[in-house]
């Protein structure tokens, strides 16, 4: 079936829907676009919508950035977006009946766009494709629940349980009650992800006060898996609205809290759909060589892992968030997690990258590492046991500039997603760092300004 049979299929089993929501991720994995009404939507599904370029290059305050390139002194010029039309369908947490679809910018002569992150991870998949192997991938997400009441003394606060307020010292990992407490939030959260087609599966209590986790299914298709890892975000922020909560993403909203992380569940088929990385006694020397390349190239990719200046407090000892560049088997405290446990479901889990990310980024560094590792047969050294990480592992950055200066002079970085995509991340970067040198925090002050 193609599009125009699928876009008419989707109008026609909904007659109700009113509006069509249409939009690009730009580099923070942000969704951007437009409100179509129902009478445009059929065009827009087969004929594609307008949107300037510059909008794949915007800070995370949706401001241009200038020194990417795409906006002043271009004339700020239009690109085409055409759907993704296997992401449209209902979005069920709006009063009004409502629609989406995720876009992808072109060329005139039909190439992807180079600042769009969905083409950048379809170019790594074709570079997978050319040498006969398919990723699995799975991601997991952790975020928190929040008040939406906040004041400048009370950023950030746990919901309201039936029970009262949660107290700062709470943990109730794994709490089955803790999910019962708010059974309908979840419940919507699983409804929307079907009307999605999003392929959740686990739901579970985190460590953190209205800390939770979502685990998304594996498929062999990391494009799929990047979009249900961004559809699950909206999900989640959208059902929280409808029920007067907030939910957040961020890495530490708690400063003495446990982070929210995105781990990366991948494991690796040939043409014969058997998985490369079972070896016939453990894992096979694919497994551990991917795993090679991953932390040869872990430090490099960090602007991407952590893109944030929140990002760097969760990357802190003893957090389950890594500092070093290690591996170990089913080893938490390891960037790189080898799971043998069960034959046949082999796989790397890579535990860097925040909930705060842009999948579609995180996917196409870590899958264009584990190729690298797999094509120069890179070794990984020796695997950690429990938290000793030695003199031998490389410490990962934990300063965001440092982060993104590495970065930016990174050969990987430049194969991984390009000369001009990593320019555009780099000026991105550099105008958010920049506005955060400007702001003078509440704790400076409590320090400084009686006492110096």
């Amino acid at each position: 079936m193609d599009i125009a049979q699928k876009a008419k299929e989707f109008l026609d089993q909904n007659p109700d829907i009113e509006l069509l929501e249409a939009f690009v991720i730009d580099v923070n994995g942000m969704p951007r676009g437009k409100w179509i009404p129902r009478e445009r939507a059929f065009d827009v599904l087969t004929k594609g919508m307008a949107i300037p370029r510059s909008v794949y290059a915007l800070d995370v305050w949706g401001r241009d950035v200038n020194a990417a390139g795409l906006a002043e002194g271009t004339g700020d010029p239009d690109g085409i977006c055409f759907p993704a039309i296997e992401t449209l369908s209902r979005v069920t947490w709006l009063q009004r009946p409502t629609a989406q679809v995720l876009l992808g910018m072109k060329n005139t002569d039909g190439t992807g766009y180079f600042a769009d992150p969905r083409h950048l991870l379809q170019q790594v998949m074709a570079r997978y494709k050319a040498v006969g192997l398919t990723p699995v991938v799975a991601t997991e997400l952790e975020f928190y629940l929040i008040d939406p009441v906040r004041s400048a003394l009370d950023p950030v606060r746990p919901p309201n349980s039936r029970e009262g307020r949660w107290h700062t010292g709470q943990t109730q990992v794994l709490s089955i009650s803790e999910l019962q407490d708010f059974e309908a939030v979840f419940h919507d959260i699983s409804a929307a992800c079907r009307a999605q087609d999003v392929a959740a599966d686990t739901t579970l209590r985190e460590n953190g006060p209205g800390q939770y986790e979502i685990n998304l299914n594996h498929v062999p298709d990391p494009l799929r898996a990047a979009d249900y890892a961004l559809l699950l975000k909206r999900i989640v922020k959208g059902v929280a609205r409808r029920h007067g909560l907030d939910a957040t993403f961020m890495a530490k909203p708690y400063g003495t809290q446990a982070g929210s992380g995105m781990h990366v569940h991948f494991s690796m088929l040939d043409e014969m759909g058997r998985n490369i990385y079972v070896g016939e006694d453990g894992p096979s020397e694919a497994l551990m060589h991917s795993v090679g390349g991953l932390l040869d190239n872990m430090a490099a990719s960090m602007a991407i892992f952590a893109p944030h200046a929140n990002s760097y407090r969760r990357l802190r000892p003893s957090e389950h968030a890594p500092t070093y560049a290690s591996w170990g088997f089913d080893n938490r405290s390891a960037a790189v997690r080898v799971i043998t446990a069960s034959r046949p479901a082999t796989r790397i889990e890579h535990r860097v990258a925040g909930a705060d990310t842009n999948p579609y980024l995180v996917l196409a560094m870590i899958l264009s590492a584990a190729l690298a590792g797999m094509k120069e047969k890179i070794r990984p050294g020796g695997a950690i046991s429990g938290d000793d990480h030695g003199a031998t592992h490389e410490a990962l950055p934990t300063n965001w500039a440092q982060a993104v200066h590495n970065f930016a002079r990174s050969s990987f970085a430049y194969a991984a997603l390009g000369p001009q995509y990593r320019s555009l991340y780099t000026a991105c970067k550099d105008q958010e760092i920049a506005e955060f040198s400007l702001r003078v925090t509440d704790v400076e002050y409590d320090a400084y300004i009686r006492t110096v």
